[in-house]
């Protein structure tokens, strides 16, 4: 199973003056062969240079998923224990 996410290998529009700079900026730093800087590579370059920013993020990331897995978990429980309450009720028979 593949869990990378091809968007952020897809090259970066430079469609506004925060996405220009940071594309150049990365763009000089990776020194790309294609010329064309994608989001993995503005991620490897704020993790290295601007952990502090990058970490909250990822942090906040990873719990929301595992609050997600929870909330998931109990609804499936839940799920299962009506579906099995429901075969346990006996059948009434219409006369």
């Amino acid at each position: 199973m593949d869990l990378e996410n091809p968007e952020i290998l897809q090259p970066v529009e430079k469609t506004n003056e925060l996405k220009e700079w940071i594309v150049d900026y990365v763009g000089k730093k990776q020194n790309p062969e294609n010329g064309e800087v994608n989001v993995e590579m503005i991620i490897k370059t704020l993790a290295e240079e601007f952990p502090e920013f990058l970490l909250p993020i990822a942090e906040e990331n990873f719990i929301r998923g595992y609050q997600q897995a929870i909330l998931d978990m109990e609804e499936s429980e839940k799920y299962i224990s009506e579906a099995v309450s429901s075969l346990k009720k006996p059948v009434q028979l219409d006369e």
